[in-house]
């Protein structure tokens, strides 16, 4: 069986710009990229949030690529853009027409182009459905996630084999490798998998499960692990 060749800093970079390049939501020009040890730094000034965390994305779906340190700066260019009101309306109308939220538990506020959302929801996923469903308006600078989880009676055991059940269909190879430890609706995850997308499909697995509360993400991304 042939063994993956560890990727150099440079080639990570080099690979990172051309998946930058690729991707449609972000203009490569505006965004830097330094790489050290596989830790990629982006640095540069968009347009929006939505195209930073599309910057963000792109670098993780590179293969040797473990972590992302963002620091680019989103600022509208010559006009103010939208005002906080036009921006607050703007949330609201998106949180209502995204069938998958629950908008009338959801709460808003704008301060200078930055989002803070808060109330409860039923389900890990519906929490971060709204903050998808708002990232990308116009005018939204940042999104700060305070939305909690409404607390569930569900049996420990249910939501371990919910979970377990979850990664076997999804990444079947690495539920052999994860780590469940369920605390009170608190999953705690560890072990390790070989890239970025292998990872989300194992924390989308635990986030999915009705009565998680919180997922603490603690699996380590090891590329070129047998």
């Amino acid at each position: 069986m042939s063994q993956t060749i560890k990727k150099s800093d440079s080639d990570i970079k080099q690979y990172v710009l051309r998946e930058l390049n690729w991707d449609t939501r972000v203009d490569e020009t505006e965004v830097g990229v330094e790489v050290d040890r596989g830790t990629v730094t982006l640095t540069g000034t968009v347009t929006s949030w939505a195209k930073k965390m599309a910057a963000q994305e792109a670098a993780h779906r590179v293969i040797g690529v473990q972590d992302v340190a963002n620091q680019v700066q989103v600022r509208w260019p010559g006009s103010p853009g939208r005002t906080d009101t036009e921006v607050a309306r703007a949330v609201r109308q998106s949180l209502e027409w995204d069938v998958f939220v629950p908008e009338e538990r959801i709460q808003s506020t704008v301060s200078e182009g930055f989002v803070t959302l808060e109330g409860n929801v039923d389900y890990w996923s519906q929490r971060e459905d709204a903050e998808r469903s708002v990232r990308n308006l116009a005018g939204v600078r940042g999104v700060t996630n305070k939305i909690e989880i409404k607390p569930s009676m569900v049996n420990p055991t249910d939501v371990r084999r919910s979970i377990e059940g979850a990664l076997e269909r999804h990444a079947e190879r690495e539920a052999k490798r994860i780590n469940l430890d369920i605390r009170d609706g608190r999953v705690i995850l560890s072990g390790k998998v070989r890239s970025w997308a292998e990872k989300e499909t194992v924390v989308g697995a635990a986030k999915g499960t009705p009565g998680v509360r919180l997922v603490d993400d603690q699996i380590k991304i090891e590329p070129y692990a047998a």
